[in-house]
Formats: structure tokens, C-alpha cells, sequence
């Protein structure tokens, strides 16, 4: 690999919020508070020796692909025609990447930033991925959006995992609710706050999806996936 030239400017992270969700009716002993404040170190300048990492040069699946693939799953299982949601987690956590798509009419609607779990830790501005109890990690797959409650965090959504990789979701916890360190607008290049686990929107966010989850005669498929 080449040598770069110069320095690549250091980029400062403003202080970020860790906000809990496990809160489906389920109470934990160790459920870390939701105050807790979590502060993104600056980056290391990159070595001209340092390798590219195969993950991050890795050619993501299209969205016109998840979307074929979802249409043949909805329309075999039960679930609306009309409107999937779909979350990318291999885009970084400033950028929008929770979709809500119209089958029907073949575009994205809206989009919106949404967390990803913290995995227990201080901080990480790159989701990874358990279906353990208590593990604070977001959970990769397909998901039946559920029932409407008022939890922990106010007005949710429950989930039901439909994968091996997230069968533990209902149980855990994991839900679809706002929370106010999600603001409304992409902040790329700084990074959002991790929930610990839970697809955290923005509140005005997650009131469209609400309008659109209760409107739906069929239950919504909301896809994770990277």
C-alpha cells in the first residue's frame, strides 16, 4: 500500500448519551442506568503501514436486493405489503439508516439515524451483535413489529425475533421507542448514542412509524441487517 501523505485531521466526538432499553415489562438487577454518560475518544492517526480492514472494504448487499428478498418473505408469511422496515448497520451511526419502505410504490419513504447496542460497554460507534440475555447488543435479522405499550421509555413497540440470531429479542427486552440523544437529522461525521440493544429513533421518528405500525391492517417486518 502506498504511503499517505500528510496527517488525516483528527475529528473530536462530542459527549454521548447511553441510553438503556431493556425495558419490555422485564426488570434486570444490572440494567445500567440510562443517564449514564458515555464520551467517543478522538481517533488515532492511521499508520501508512496499517492494512485495510476486510470488513470495511466488504461490497454491502444493495437495498434493491433486501428488498426482493423481503417482498418474497412478506407476501409467504403474513405480514403487510406495504410497508417494511428496514436497518442497515453497516452504515455508520451519524447517517440515516432505518428505512421504512413502500413495497407498493418501490421507494424509501422515510429515513431516519437509529442506535445500536452498546454491548454492555462504555461506548461503541460500531454495532456488534448478540442474541444473548442481558448482552446490551443489537440484534441482527427479521422481526415481527408487535404490540404498542408504554414501558420504561414511554410509548414502545414490542419485538418478536424471527431469526436464530435474535430469538431472544422479546425476552431481552428489545423494542422500538425514541429517546432524546437521537436527534432528527444526520450528524455524521460525529456518532449517535447507543441504546443497549433496542432500534432507538428520535421521538418525531418513531411517531411516524407509530402512525404508520397502527394503521397497518397486517404486522410490519422490520429487517436488521449489515
Amino acid at each position: 500500500m502506498s504511503s499517505l501523505k500528510g496527517f488525516l485531521p483528527l475529528v473530536f466526538i462530542f459527549v454521548l448519551f447511553v441510553a438503556g432499553c431493556n425495558d419490555a415489562g422485564i426488570k434486570t438487577a444490572d440494567e445500567p442506568a440510562a443517564d449514564s454518560v458515555t464520551i467517543a475518544k478522538k481517533p488515532a492517526r492511521l499508520s501508512s503501514t496499517k492494512k485495510k480492514s476486510p470488513e470495511k472494504y466488504r461490497k454491502p448487499m444493495t437495498l434493491t436486493a433486501r428488498v426482493i428478498e423481503i417482498g418474497n418473505y412478506v407476501a409467504q408469511k403474513g405480514f403487510s405489503t406495504k410497508y417494511c422496515f428496514l436497518i442497515d448497520m453497516s452504515l455508520h451511526s451519524g447517517r440515516n439508516r432505518f428505512f421504512v419502505y413502500d413495497l407498493e410504490q418501490q421507494s424509501v419513504v422515510y429515513s431516519a439515524l437509529v442506535a445500536h447496542g452498546s454491548c454492555n460497554e462504555r461506548f461503541l460507534d460500531r454495532g456488534r451483535f448478540s442474541n444473548l440475555n442481558n448482552s446490551g447488543c443489537s440484534s441482527l435479522g427479521k422481526y415481527k413489529v408487535g404490540a404498542f405499550y408504554n414501558g420504561s421509555y414511554g410509548a414502545s413497540f414490542r419485538l418478536h425475533g424471527l431469526d436464530k440470531s435474535n430469538s431472544n429479542a422479546f425476552s431481552r427486552g428489545v423494542v422500538i421507542h425514541g429517546y432524546d440523544c437521537v436527534p432528527n437529522e444526520e450528524i455524521y461525521p460525529r456518532v449517535l448514542c447507543n441504546s443497549l440493544g433496542c432500534p432507538m429513533v428520535s421521538y418525531d421518528f418513531f411517531d411516524r412509524l407509530s402512525k404508520i405500525i397502527q394503521k397497518s391492517e397486517r404486522p410490519i417486518l422490520l429487517w436488521i441487517y449489515r
